[in-house]
């Protein structure tokens, strides 16, 4: 009898304790309202922007279905930070937005993987129609520029060959009105295989190419923790910023920016994503120097940053939700939060990339912290708070590395996998009760095995 009364309470001291861990997340079910998600909302705006800016937002989509209260669009935001118009597509159940980039026309260069497929087109903001579309068998690309009146130049990522059991990840320029594909270079003409740990499905992951001039081309192999540079000509490696794991120079970058100073010292602005900060490199004497280094405790997973002609930075900070132009030492002036994973960000009156001055040129030479920003909670909790204190409680120990890195992960995955009434932490202890829920249900298993066992031998007519 007193074992069963044993039993009993801990029975019931395990349904409490899951109980309890349920609660805040039924407490957030029940006070969540909509109307008070920041969902497209401006921040700081103490400097108007020089016009519009474009913003595109991935969006989530899993096996071909899109949540419709985490979308994909493409977004113009006035200069004082003002919702212009929206772009929404979600033809054939799932449609991702990555580069949006604006042609001299006044159109808009997008690129939008769907259903294994990469479409291309052309965007009339004003008529939200296509003025042109281009249908790739390309499962994922994150970049496609115009090079020319009628040619593509396109990063084409996630290319496996199944035949040869190796990846195809290659960087493609493309001929729209002959249709073919004209010039082509692939990594693993120019990579070990166990680059990054061996050939996989998403072995470079090149996220951005960009035409810098005299028939060069800056590349970004993200998987490759690396930025760099090759001849179109003889199809070589000329330069590179970073190696394979060197996560000290760069960590599984975004979107690298060729810049010039008045000296002509070639110099690289990059979003170090990995890092959680925003780094510019000089090339001096034979080696890269990081002359500039911005967020590294504030922003969370950046994919874009160019430099404005004001000498100021447009960044884009994903897991933050927004989109912020910084001076150069860090201060936010204009901000604008865009659920869910904006990943590039245009000033359009500049057109694509970069046209600034470096930051030697301006004198401003440092590491820096993010300020002045609105600190708005983008999508229900989106600045993650949970993972930002698993990193500092483990600041010091013999787990912080690897504490870490989880940490970093779940930064990564938390703002696809939880609703949108869940906050991190809510999340976090509704994954804790699931693991009490099942020890507890295996110790009781456990226990019961010879009574479970008896049972089905009876049952079987054993």
């Amino acid at each position: 009898m007193s074992l069963s009364r044993n039993r009993l309470a801990v029975r019931g001291a395990v349904l409490l304790l899951i109980v309890g861990l349920l609660t805040p997340s039924a407490v957030s079910a029940l006070t969540y309202d909509p109307a008070e998600q920041t969902n497209l909302a401006p921040g700081t705006v103490s400097s108007p922007a020089n016009g519009s800016t474009i913003v595109s937002v991935q969006g989530y989509t899993f096996q071909g279905n899109t949540n419709p209260k985490k979308p994909a669009r493409v977004v113009s935001v006035g200069e004082h930070g003002t919702l212009q118009w929206t772009y929404n597509d979600s033809v054939g159940g799932s449609a991702w937005f990555f580069d949006a980039d604006p042609l001299s026309n006044g159109n808009l260069l997008v690129s939008s993987p769907r259903g294994g497929d990469t479409v291309v087109f052309e965007l009339n903001p004003e008529t939200q129609e296509r003025v042109w579309e281009h249908r790739f068998d390309m499962e994922d690309t994150h970049d496609v520029d115009a090079f020319g009146e009628d040619r593509l130049l396109i990063a084409n990522m996630r290319e496996w060959n199944d035949s040869a059991d190796e990846s195809d990840d290659r960087i493609v320029v493309y001929n729209r009105t002959s249709g073919e594909i004209t010039w082509e270079w692939y990594f693993k003409n120019h990579y070990p295989a166990d680059t990054d740990g061996g050939y996989n499905a998403d072995w470079s992951h090149v996220n951005d190419v960009d035409y810098i001039g005299h028939g060069r081309l800056l590349l970004s192999p993200r998987n490759f923790d690396q930025a760099v540079i090759i001849d179109m000509e003889t199809k070589a490696v000329i330069d590179r910023l970073g190696a394979d794991d060197d996560y000290g120079v760069l960590n599984e970058q975004h979107n690298p920016d060729w810049l010039t100073s008045d000296n002509g010292t070639p110099t690289l602005l990059v979003a170090d994503s990995g890092n959680n900060r925003v780094v510019e490199y000089a090339r001096e004497d034979g080696e890269w120097v990081r002359t500039w280094s911005v967020g590294s405790n504030t922003l969370n997973w950046p994919r874009d940053a160019d430099r404005l002609p004001n000498g100021n930075t447009l960044v884009v900070d994903t897991l933050n939700h927004r989109v912020i132009e910084i001076t150069p030492t860090g201060e936010v002036v204009w901000e604008y939060y865009a659920t869910w994973g904006p990943y590039d960000a245009e000033r359009v009156a500049y057109e694509d990339e970069s046209s600034g001055p470096t930051i030697r040129d301006l004198n401003a030479s440092g590491t820096y912290p993010i300020t002045g920003s609105s600190n708005m909670t983008a999508g229900a909790g989106g600045r993650f708070g949970f993972v930002n204190e698993v990193q500092s409680t483990f600041a010091g120990t013999p787990l912080e590395e690897s504490m870490n890195g989880i940490s970093t992960r779940l930064a990564h995955f938390l703002p696809w996998l939880r609703p949108v009434w869940m906050t991190p932490w809510d999340l976090f202890w509704a994954v804790c009760a699931g693991c009490v829920g099942l020890v507890s249900t295996g110790g009781e298993l456990f226990v019961a095995r010879h009574r479970i066992l008896d049972g089905l031998r009876r049952l079987l007519g054993e």
